[in-house]
């Protein structure tokens, strides 16, 4: 896809969606996003962040979850 790069889940806008490439994660951190279903080729889509920004609420997988800014920068993924 021309002019779509990968960048980190918390930098998608609400409404978008991305694409799973890659965890940057180490340790607990990665098992903890694993288990959430962030495995690569899993699509995501961002639903809304929290007034104060931080956390943001994802679909991933059939389920919503939320990650706070700093773990949604370790998921890198492709805006589809």
């Amino acid at each position: 896809m021309a002019g779509r790069s990968i960048t980190s889940l918390s930098n998608l806008e609400p409404g978008a969606f991305g694409e799973v490439v890659l965890l940057q994660a180490r340790g607990l951190a990665r098992r903890r996003l694993l288990d959430l279903g962030l495995v690569p080729g899993t699509r995501v889509e961002v639903l809304r962040r929290s007034p104060g920004g931080d956390p943001t609420a994802f679909w991933v997988r059939g389920t919503t979850i939320a990650l706070r800014r700093e773990e949604g920068r370790q998921v890198l993924v492709k805006p589809v």
